[in-house]
């Protein structure tokens, strides 16, 4: 068992859970009072961070244990929550790379963040390029299809 804090939260326009149209979202990540703002310190010098939250919507009686088909789509095939990247997962956690806007103060402003108004944020990396795939990248078509109106 592990205790995790939140340290901060999100505030932007989407209210609502939505499967698409995330590449315009602008948030801001507000860090909590008990946090000092000089652990941002450095963080513009970076262009992207990944930013690690959780799905605090969800409710237990939602988690998937077991194979389904994304989005509830039967003519995609059933694969493990974990061969996914859905919202019902066992310990509620989001993980989206995103890109820095700007920083202002305790705040920091993102570009193409999945996530809805209230989310609370439990880390924040930056993402250096050591730290991305060496090799070339596949998955399978039921993915890109799924992500074709993701970002738009």
């Amino acid at each position: 068992m592990f205790t995790i804090q939140a340290i901060g939260t999100i505030h932007n326009e989407r209210k609502a859970i939505q499967d698409d149209y995330w590449g315009d979202a602008i948030s801001k990540i507000k860090l909590g009072e008990e946090w000092n703002e000089s652990s941002l310190d450095g963080i513009e010098t970076f262009s992207h961070l990944e930013i690690i939250y959780v799905f605090h919507l969800v409710q237990d009686d939602s988690i998937q244990y077991t194979a389904r088909h994304p989005r509830n789509n039967p003519s995609f095939p059933k694969v493990g929550i974990f061969a996914q990247r859905g919202k019902n997962r066992p310990n509620k956690l989001g993980a989206t790379i995103v890109e820095l806007v700007s920083r202002e103060g305790r705040s920091v402003f993102v570009k193409g963040l999945d996530a809805v108004d209230g989310t609370p944020v439990v880390d924040i990396k930056p993402v250096m390029k050591e730290f991305l795939p060496k090799t070339k990248t596949k998955q399978p078509q039921w993915a890109t299809d799924i992500m074709s109106r993701y970002w738009e």
